[in-house]
């Protein structure tokens, strides 16, 4: 079928090495691990960790981030995989076009843009949160006007406005200040969090572990919400509370937003000097750090204060407050300010490198791919994208669109893992760096893996995400599919720059 057409890895590779798409080669290992963790680490372990626990899995959120980190482990053997068989720009898009074909490509690719997009501006939101309140603190407060969207009460976001535009210029001049500034940033907020792991462990309550897990709970008489705010496994099978077993892999699909970026140096592949070697050690590496961070922090905060105390914006400063340390307060803020920024640029970062792959290809308008003469990297798309990003978080009040991020990163999950099996099937001859262990055993159990954190997402945001693929759909359809460079070269056309 025309619509199932692959891009091979060769020709990925040969368009990455045209001079008019040409990136610059500056990102080495340790790069790539800053680039991870500063993306992995962010609103889910300064906001969610606290909610989940509050709402869904009690003390055990700590195994919650367990079960999620094993889903993300396996899906990264894959990215691993697909990043030294094809280190080109364009992360999950690009593995699905060279062994899916290009409508799951191009499904993927929409589906990451949505991600990036919504996960930038709903961290730039929080961001600008977190800066009043430290602002505020301090005794400069900012007036509610310029610190709040128009539905939320103001009249506009200024510092989310800011901080957007600010981070897309930092991208625009180079990757390697972009990754410079990321490396400076992580090393302040992982200092932040250890200092929360080793002094919050003097302050441990064993008996705010108990129950550890606790018992399932049925929704109170009177306060049944929509079957579709509830996870649509839960609505499948007709159960539905909070706590228990459910509650376990609930809050596992909640804090899964906690690992989102590790995929995202994946599109830093086609900016790696030796992206065969150095791509899986960015993306293990990162991911396996902050696992065990993950996990020791959810665990000294439900030991330092009790988990039905902890459904609030800021847990970490919660937990300081309960021990009297309100010093701490705002090192935590620092700490958080801080994370949010790397998420928030290496978002944008992953978008303009998916969006500049797409449009290489001619899936999108080849206008977007034009590459800076000076800085070598892809400064239109990426101006797009910040400007997108600035509008959005300083307009729009976000809330239950961030867990539309989590949906879409499953789902890229599935067709990476997906992918490796086919590709193991169609190209077994490619030279691979680094070889997922256990096909296809692995693959298989992290598509299964993904699939039932998907499952366990509310019924609203399978509505929305499904509305922005049929959306979609059109735009491939109407546009795409005739536009693509395969499409042209299959014709006869041009495929050069228009």
């Amino acid at each position: 079928m025309t619509i199932l057409r692959v891009k091979s890895v060769e020709q990925s590779i040969r368009d990455a090495e045209a001079p008019e798409f040409r990136l610059r080669r500056v990102l080495s290992a340790w790069d790539l691990l800053g680039i991870g963790i500063g993306a992995i680490i962010g609103t889910g372990i300064f906001v969610l960790t606290g909610v989940a626990a509050a709402t869904d899995a009690g003390p055990a959120i700590s195994i919650s981030f367990v079960l999620s980190g094993i889903a993300c482990g396996l899906a990264a053997l894959c990215y691993a995989e697909f990043a030294s068989v094809v280190p080109v720009a364009g992360s999950a898009y690009t593995f699905s076009y060279a062994s899916l074909g290009e409508f799951f490509a191009w499904l993927i690719g929409w589906d990451l843009i949505l991600e990036f997009v919504i996960g930038a501006s709903t961290v730039s939101v929080g961001w600008s949160q977190y800066l009043v309140e430290a602002l505020s603190s301090a005794g400069l407060a900012l007036p509610e006007e310029l610190t709040a969207a128009p539905g939320a009460g103001g009249v506009i976001n200024l510092p989310a406005l800011l901080i957007a535009l600010v981070l897309t210029v930092v991208l625009v001049v180079g990757i390697k200040l972009s990754s410079a500034v990321t490396n400076v940033i992580v090393a302040i907020k992982v200092a932040v969090v250890l200092f929360f792991i080793i002094f919050g462990a003097f302050f441990i309550n064993t008996a705010n572990w108990s129950p550890f897990l606790p018992p399932h709970q049925p929704p109170e008489p009177g306060t049944s919400a929509s079957p579709l705010e509830d996870p649509l496994i839960n609505a499948i099978f007709g159960q539905t509370g909070s706590y228990g077993l459910s509650g376990l892999v609930a809050g596992a699909a909640l804090v899964f937003f906690a690992y989102i970026g590790f995929d995202i140096v994946a599109s830093g592949a086609e900016e790696t000097r030796r992206p065969q070697r150095d791509m899986p050690i960015g993306i293990l590496g990162s991911l396996a750090v902050c696992s065990v961070l993950y996990v020791l922090v959810s665990l000294v905060m439900t030991g330092i204060v009790k988990y039905t105390d902890l459904n609030t914006a800021a847990p970490m400063a919660t937990a300081f407050q309960a021990i009297g340390a309100p010093w701490a307060v705002g090192l935590v803020s620092l700490g958080a300010i801080a994370g949010l920024t790397t998420v928030i640029l290496i978002l944008m970062l992953g978008q303009a490198r998916v969006a500049f792959a797409m449009s290489r290809d001619g899936l999108l308008p080849t206008w977007f791919a034009k590459v800076h003469p000076k800085y070598r990297t892809p400064y239109r798309v990426t101006l797009c994208t910040g400007v997108v990003v600035a509008l959005i978080a300083s307009l729009t009040p976000i809330d239950v669109l961030a867990e539309m991020t989590n949906i879409g990163t499953l789902f890229a999950f599935v067709l990476v893992s997906a992918g490796v099996l086919v590709l193991r099937r169609t190209r077994p001859d490619l030279p691979r760096a680094f070889r997922v262990p256990g096909v296809p055993v692995v693959p298989a159990l992290a598509v299964l893996a993904c699939l039932y954190l998907m499952l366990n997402l509310e019924g609203w945001t399978w509505i929305r995400f499904a509305v922005w693929m049929l959306f979609g759909l059109v735009v491939y359809f109407l546009y795409s599919k005739k536009n693509s460079r395969l499409a042209r070269a299959e014709s006869g056309e041009s495929t050069g720059e228009q």
